[in-house]
């Protein structure tokens, strides 16, 4: 085998082109790892608003609480079905709730729309990561609203105090609150009946959550509330929910992050190409050299292709480190399945940093390939001539 060491100190003869390529592969890498760290905050923001022992009821034949609708009467059933926990007072924990769509100004000027969540006073309870962390809570009954931290940051009218025409009603900010990275950081929430008056829609709910005695006894939840004959629902534990939102919005993202790798890996491509085409011209007597002292074809083939490896490591190292600042920047986009405004945070996570390493050695390796089976099958007398 053809000494490593000889290989490593080859690659930065010259030095120009060897760096070119690199910074050229490491780009590549960079715009793929922040592709990837979009949907990888998507994923972290649905998953962190998920609770394993909360049942989320839809209308029957509905995947997204934008869809669903149902009268109050199934939700006064589903929040006295068995296997519903109590709170201290004796009550179920159950929530009814309603989403509307409302377009508001971004900061910039543009508009987006924006869930509104009319929520009933059990939906911090079946929360309690939601905290208030300006403000206080909108008073049940009353025409005021509270909205989550990354929205606020992202629009323009929703500062505590400020008040916002929604419907046919005048509504106050009175707080801002934390949700821990979850999707909820991007809805405005009041009070379910009030906000169902403003849209002339009372009576309603888009969806119940419930709260289960406990883990185990979700799916006992679920099939009582499938089963009633007296409603015509669809149940599903919020993991499960939040999952598939998640999987149909970064899933957008994935396809996009491979479609420009392929684009601008394909340039990469040619840039490898020419690094290892110049580093062979450069080096052709050296090759003849080690064909004459018996290294075999496929040695030669494996030693150029190992530099074209090397290459495709420091370059991706190299985009890697330059993608970490990336991590924890706000962005927003738009969520497939709702269409209104998602507001969550990069996450350049170890496989996501991985994958762009894995990319940029792909990159260079098919790049250098052909210059190295060039030169592993050129005769002697022409590596000589050439030399």
């Amino acid at each position: 085998m053809i000494p490593l060491k000889y290989n490593v100190k080859s690659l930065f003869v010259r030095k120009a082109t060897t760096l070119m390529t690199i910074f050229s592969i490491a780009f590549v890498v960079l715009v793929y790892i922040g592709v990837l760290a979009l949907a990888a905050g998507l994923r972290v923001a649905f998953g962190a608003s998920g609770d394993s022992s909360t049942v989320i009821v839809l209308r029957d034949g509905t995947n997204t609480e934008m869809e669903s609708y149902f009268p109050s009467e199934t939700h006064r059933i589903l929040a006295t079905l068995p296997g519903v926990a109590q709170g201290p007072d004796g009550e179920p924990i159950a929530s009814g709730e309603t989403m509307t769509l409302q377009i508001l100004k971004r900061q910039d000027g543009s508009e987006t729309n924006v869930t509104l969540r009319g929520v009933e006073a059990e939906a911090f309870t079946l929360r309690p990561y939601i905290q208030i962390g300006e403000g206080r809570r909108f008073e049940p009954g009353t025409a005021e609203i509270i909205v989550g931290r990354q929205l606020a940051g992202r629009l323009a009218d929703l500062r505590v105090g400020t008040v916002l025409d929604l419907g046919r009603l005048s509504f106050t900010v009175v707080g801002i609150f934390d949700a821990a990275g979850s999707s909820y950081s991007s809805e405005v929430w009041g009070d379910v009946q009030v906000l169902g008056d403003a849209f002339r829609r009372q009576n309603y709910y888009s969806a119940t959550r419930l709260k289960a005695t406990s883990p185990a006894g979700v799916q006992a939840l679920i099939d009582a509330a499938e089963n009633n004959q007296q409603i015509d629902v669809d149940a599903r534990d919020e993991p499960s929910y939040f999952e598939a939102q998640s999987t149909t919005s970064s899933g957008v993202f994935l396809l996009l992050g491979n479609l420009v790798a392929f684009m601008m890996g394909f340039g990469a491509c040619f840039a490898a190409a020419n690094t290892m085409y110049a580093q062979i011209s450069a080096r052709s007597k050296e090759i003849a050299a080690l064909r004459v002292l018996g290294f075999q074809r496929r040695t030669i083939l494996s030693a150029f292709v190992l530099e074209a490896t090397v290459l495709g490591l420091i370059a991706g190292v190299l985009g890697a480190v330059l993608s970490l600042p990336l991590n924890g920047i706000s962005a927003g986009t738009s969520n497939f399945l709702t269409f209104t405004e998602m507001s969550f945070v990069l996450r350049t996570t170890p496989d996501v940093l991985a994958a762009g390493v894995a990319v940029a050695t792909v990159t260079a390796v098919i790049g250098g390939f052909f210059p190295a089976w060039s030169a592993s099958r050129a005769p002697i007398a022409k590596l000589l001539r050439e030399g």
